[in-house]
Order: structure tokens, then C-alpha cells, then sequence
């Protein structure tokens, strides 16, 4: 059949429609997944188009995938947590959802306390398990759309839950029928679906949820699940791997719109932020994060860092507040007790500070020769420096005049002389054997004595 394609606006053949492979033995990509070595990655030089959806946003599970690998939160902490991303997603809610657990008291709590605080965005969703009980329970919260997890490649079908293809497809669909019956939209997490048979179980799979979402009234979402970090951005991979092949075959092959298309990934070999992006050139309108990537084993995608994909894919933040991650990120040092990497991106307490002289010496002619942005502006983090053996006379006169908040007149440069004092006990300090750097009290005391008592912190 012959029909015109509601993205492409192209006359495409659509006379194949996949069926399940209902196999005997699990189809497990030895010669990719051989476990013993590292996975390999395939090329099969088939290209696929870019698709950048109209409309593109961010989804969040800190609260969900991101609370397992942490300590639980408070009450007050997912409030607070929820406030904040209200705040960063603006008011065209870039982040536009978020989803609790429903399973405990604290939970239920927490979940109606959010909800009474009468915000938009991001819109409340829940994750289950797959019973009847869990969807009345998520319908009678006021919930409109929850998770559900519907295991894809047959690690999971045929090792964990012990069942056949047709047997786990049957299941699945009983499920999502149960939350039609319930009035709830379910959103569909295909779990491992980079090691998943696409053709053979994931593209029939989708069909039938998207015939029976057509039937009952209701959309159904589908999440693809990149569980163990094994997606890969590049052009002309295959798949299973492939994840503009992902996005592009539930788009054409199982005609799920953009709308209802989100990617979860995570991080095992550094590729979630790309992944992500690449889910959005290649037609995914959603893609799932958590704050400062917190999540299973090597975390999430880190939804500061979409923040960033977002303007630079956009040309602007729509509205977003971006200085509110340096809230959220200090509200975890010091509220939650997170210890988030010092060179963590974006949050991490050296993300924009430098140590070598050199660079200092080029910060205090123009910040811009080593700051990638301004974000004194963007952040509310102004560029900084440490200082240590390698500081150089440019470095202490950059700290100096930045710690004190000297300008004009004020500012002293790496001539003056009590930048020369400086200097010289710093050098006695690393000739005497230290090892650590200077703590901002040792500073700020010696720069009293040395410029009798004149400057002192503002």
C-alpha cells in the first residue's frame, strides 16, 4: 500500500507489516553481546532521516528510577525537588512530566502534597506494577497517565520472567487493557530494548498497542528503555544498538507519533547524553531524565544537561531558568547530604573554576578565553579560580579581585604588590613540602596582614 506520511508529507510504501517471531531459543546477539568480551558495536550502513519533532521536551524520573540509587527522600525533599523543576522547565513546561512511586504511605503523601500545590507542569505521573489494584489506586490519586513495565528482549522474556514471546505479548496486552478499563493512559516501558529482537517482537508488540489504544479511545505512550547504557548514536549501526534505527522504526513502522515517543537512557559507556539528543534529531519529542543523572549503576541522563542539548538544539531556553540548577544542585550538598563529583558538569563545584596559571592569566585579560559561557548570567556560578602551586601571579590576582568583589580602580593586577606577597608565600608554602590547596580562610587571613587590614571580604 501507498500512502502519504503525516511527518514526511511523502508518498511511502507501507504494504509490510511485521509479526511476531514467536522462536523456541531466546535470541540473545551472541556475536554483539558475547558478555565475555565488550560489546561490538555493528554497522550495517543503512541511514535513516533526521526527524526533529515540531515540539521537543524533557521528562523526569529523579523521583522514581533516580530515588532507588540514593537514599529516600523526605516528603519535604520530593516537594521541594518538584518546586524546583516547576521552576527550570518555565512556563511552557519544557519539563513536562515527572513520576512518583504510589506503593507506601510516604509516597501517597507525597504525590497528593505536590498536587496540591496546583502547578502545571510537570504533570504528575506514576510508575506500577502491572494488576488491576495498581491502576484503580493511580485513577482514584487523580493520576492520568502511569508506567508500566513490559520487558522487551529475551534476557528478560525468556531468563527472567520465564515465559515464551506470544506468552509475554498476551500478558502485556491484558495488562494495558486492564488500564483502558481503569480510564488510565498508560505509558509503555519497553525495557532493554537494545537488546531486543525489533522485527521480530518489539514492532509487532507496538502494533498491537497502537491498534488497541485506536479502539479504546485512549493514547498510549511508549517509552523506549535503553536499560543497560548499550544505545548508540552514530549513523548506519545496526540494530538492536542503533538508536536513531529505534525511534525511526517505531515512527514508521508502528506509526507511533512523536507526541507519545520518549527515550530513557543510561549512562554504562558515556553515551546518555548523546543518545538522548540523538532520540531527539531522530524523532522522539521526549526524552527522560533525572537531576544530576541519579540513577541505576552509572545513573541517568542528566537533566541539567538536556537543559543545555534543549538551547542549543532551540536557540533558546523557551522560558526554562537555568539558574535554578545551581539551586537544586546546592539544596543536594547541603539539604539531601548528596556528594555530587567535583567535576560533574553544570553542578559540580569546579565545573567553571581553573587552577593553572596560565588559564588564569587569560581569564583576567577576558573571561571569555576559558569560561565555555557566561554563567555568571546563565548559571548564577561566576567563573572562578583555586589556588595552589600552579596559580601563577595572574591567578591570585583573578581570586583576589573576584573574592573581594573589587572593580574599577579597585582591581589589582598581577603586578601589584600585594599580589607579589602573595605569591611569595604561596611558593614557601609548596616548598615546605604542602600538598593540599589553600583553603579561602589561610587567604583571606594573610591578605589582611598583608594589606594591613584594607581589604576585607565583602
Amino acid at each position: 500500500m501507498i500512502e502519504i506520511s503525516n511527518k514526511s508529507n511523502l508518498l511511502e510504501q507501507k504494504n509490510y507489516r511485521y509479526s511476531l517471531q514467536d522462536v523456541d531459543e531466546p535470541n540473545l546477539y551472541r556475536e554483539i553481546y558475547s558478555y565475555d568480551e565488550i560489546p561490538a558495536i555493528a554497522f550495517n550502513h543503512r541511514r535513516v532521516p533526521l526527524g526533529m519533532p515540531k515540539d521537543i521536551w524533557i521528562t523526569d524520573t529523579s523521583l522514581r528510577d533516580g530515588q532507588q540509587s540514593v537514599e529516600p527522600y523526605s516528603v519535604e525533599q520530593i516537594v521541594q525537588l518538584y518546586k524546583y523543576m516547576s521552576r527550570l522547565g518555565g512556563p511552557y513546561g519544557i519539563i513536562r512530566q515527572t513520576e512518583f512511586f504510589v506503593y507506601s504511605k510516604k509516597d501517597r503523601e507525597a504525590l497528593e502534597k505536590c498536587q496540591s500545590l496546583g502547578l502545571k507542569f510537570p504533570e504528575i505521573t506514576t510508575w506500577i506494577r502491572a494488576s488491576r489494584d495498581d491502576f484503580k489506586l493511580v485513577r482514584d490519586l487523580g493520576v492520568r497517565e502511569t508506567g508500566i513495565l513490559v520487558s522487551c528482549s529475551d534476557y528478560h522474556i525468556f531468563k527472567k520472567l520465564k515465559l515464551t514471546r506470544k506468552q509475554a505479548m498476551e500478558r502485556y496486552l491484558a495488562t494495558v487493557a486492564d488500564a483502558f478499563e481503569a480510564g488510565v493512559m498508560p505509558r509503555c516501558h519497553l525495557e532493554d530494548i537494545t537488546r531486543a529482537d525489533f522485527y521480530g517482537f518489539v514492532v509487532p508488540f507496538v502494533n498491537e498497542l497502537m491498534k488497541m489504544s485506536k479502539e479504546a479511545g485512549i493514547p498510549v505512550r511508549i517509552r523506549a528503555c535503553d536499560t543497560m547504557g548499550y544505545g548508540v548514536p552514530y549513523t548506519e549501526v545496526a540494530l538492536p544498538r542503533s538508536v536513531p534505527g529505534i525511534i525511526y522504526g517505531l515512527q514508521h513502522y508502528s506509526d507511533v507519533p512523536s507526541e507519545m515517543l520518549e527515550w530513557h537512557g543510561h549512562n554504562d559507556f558515556y553515551k546518555a547524553v548523546c543518545n538522548a539528543s540523538t532520540a531527539w534529531l531522530y524523532g522522539a519529542s521526549a526524552v527522560n531524565c533525572s537531576l544530576l543523572g541519579i540513577g541505576e549503576r552509572t545513573g541517568n541522563v542528566p537533566l541539567e544537561a538536556m537543559v543545555m542539548e534543549y538551547a542549543s538544539l532551540r536557540g533558546s531556553f523557551d522560558g526554562m531558568d537555568p539558574t535554578v540548577i545551581t539551586e537544586i544542585a546546592e539544596y543536594f550538598r547541603k539539604e539531601i547530604g548528596y556528594k555530587i563529583p567535583p567535576m560533574t558538569p553544570f553542578v559540580g563545584r569546579n565545573f567553571n573554576v581553573t587552577r593553572a596559571g596560565i588559564h588564569a592569566d587569560g581569564l583576567l585579560k577576558d573571561e571569555e578565553i576559558y569560561n565555555i559561557f557566561n554563567t555568571d548570567k546563565i548559571l548564577n556560578r561566576p567563573v572562578s579560580v583555586m589556588l595552589g602551586k600552579s596559580s601563577g601571579l595572574a591567578g591570585i590576582a583573578y581570586w583576589i579581585n573576584q573574592n573581594y568583589g573589587l572593580s574599577g580602580d579597585e582591581v589589582v593586577d598581577k603586578k601589584s604588590d600585594i599580589v607579589v606577597k602573595m605569591k611569595e608565600w604561596i611558593d614557601r608554602e609548596y616548598e615546605d613540602g604542602r600538598q593540599t590547596t589553600l583553603s579561602t580562610g589561610e587567604l583571606e587571613e594573610k591578605i589582611e596582614i598583608f594589606s594591613n587590614g584594607e581589604l576585607r571580604r565583602l
